[in-house]
């Protein structure tokens, strides 16, 4: 991608008309990421772009069945397909970096198979640094544009992010740790309905991961039929709810295709080679903030968020953020989600502190990213929901939780 189909890109994104999902993809990786970057931006774009665009997290070209056959005599080691009494070479997912095949092993166990796609690396290395480049430059004519979410800092995390996807052991890593989590705090904090894939390390490697077939339905699959309930969503946010604020380690992706409602009712979490971290001063500071706002205590909560900013602002700053954070919120109590988007206020509140002399870390953008997510589903699911009554039940039972592990952390 060059700098006029960087311009091009932007263009279809900002643009009046809606977004032409095959001419981004024909820009490349690089385009693409930028792009599902751009679906969670509620907050400046409008909703049916955001929509449109984050179709490119599943719905993407795949590559032809003999393309496939090339791609695994290159990838897998000899004699790895006959391990399989059945492989579908027509793919029934794809994403960006790759796709998604169903097949069978010797011993009839179903499994799906999914393949990186040949030759993305490098190109989408190359891309990053032309656009990188071109960036730094806007950025010395007009500095004013990394005061908030510095675009670097977004390629940053991008690159970060689909390096660790084009690595498919990162899977099998991310769930490892995910699971080492719930085994190790289980006895403090209820989560028996989560669960996590079993993956096939022996067939797998950095370009193929062989993992068992989830019989069930994506959250993506309930909310386009109506048939997610609210209470399976609010399971979800306590379990993910957990990872975040009591642990400050949790699933970086959880758009709707990657959480999965199996046949007996268990959260089922796929896609996990992107772990993100947050550290302490965030997850807490975050979680008293969520706290203050759930009961409605404005001032408390942008004391929270003062607390969470790595410089402390003078008091003729915190005054004035706080009469401006009230004036934000003067809509907030009692609203429901399609009323106002908590996602929304969120990134006019960083905005606010940032705009008053705070600053956060780069770790808060994970944070965002899956309130965007979970701000989405709700949306979806039940639009006259008011996420902050529900919210406040679920700080309730978090707390105690939160607090002894932070005991332990001390102890250890």
């Amino acid at each position: 991608m060059n700098i006029f189909q960087f311009i091009g890109l932007l263009r279809q994104i900002y643009g009046t008309k809606k977004p032409d999902l095959k001419l981004i993809q024909n820009k490349g990786l690089l385009a693409m990421k930028i792009a599902q970057h751009y679906a969670l931006r509620i907050d400046f774009l409008d909703e049916g772009v955001c929509r449109e665009l984050s179709k490119l997290f599943r719905n993407t070209d795949s590559l032809p069945p003999d393309s496939i056959d090339k791609l695994i005599q290159k990838n897998c080691p000899p004699g790895w397909i006959n391990s399989f009494s059945r492989f579908d070479t027509k793919a029934f997912a794809s994403a960006s970096i790759g796709q998604v095949h169903r097949g069978t092993l010797l011993d009839e166990q179903k499994v799906v198979i999914k393949l990186i796609r040949d030759n993305n690396r490098a190109k989408f290395l190359e891309d990053l640094k032309r656009i990188e480049k071109f960036i730094r430059i806007i950025i010395m004519i007009y500095p004013k544009l990394k005061r908030v979410f510095n675009p670097l800092d977004a390629l940053e995390y991008i690159k970060d992010y689909t390096l660790s996807e084009l690595d498919l052991k990162n899977e099998i890593a991310g769930k490892n740790r995910l699971e080492e989590i719930k085994q190790k705090y289980e006895h403090i904090y209820n989560l028996d309905q989560l669960r996590l894939p079993h993956y096939h390390e022996e067939l797998s490697n950095s370009d193929v991961l062989v993992s068992e077939l989830i019989e069930g339905k994506t959250f993506e699959e309930l909310l386009t039929a109506g048939n997610l309930q609210y209470d399976t969503l609010l399971d979800f946010f306590k379990i993910h709810g957990f990872y975040l604020f009591a642990i400050g380690e949790f699933h970086g992706d959880i758009h709707p295709g990657n959480i999965i409602l199996d046949n007996n009712n268990n959260i089922v979490l796929i896609d996990n080679g992107a772990i993100s971290t947050v550290q302490p001063q965030t997850r807490l500071g975050l979680f008293n903030f969520f706290e203050a706002l759930s009961h409605y205590d404005y001032q408390e909560s942008a004391n929270c968020l003062h607390a969470m900013s790595h410089n402390q602002i003078s008091d003729t700053q915190l005054k004035k953020f706080h009469s401006e954070f009230i004036k934000l919120y003067s809509d907030f109590k009692n609203s429901s989600v399609s009323q106002v988007s908590l996602t929304k206020k969120m990134m006019h509140t960083i905005k606010l502190g940032v705009h008053n002399g705070m600053t956060f870390g780069d770790d808060m953008f994970g944070i965002i990213k899956g309130l965007m997510y979970l701000d989405g589903m709700t949306l979806r699911c039940k639009p006259d929901a008011n996420l902050m009554l529900d919210i406040r039940s679920f700080v309730d039972v978090l707390k105690p939780a939160l607090n002894k592990v932070e005991e332990l952390n001390q102890t250890s």
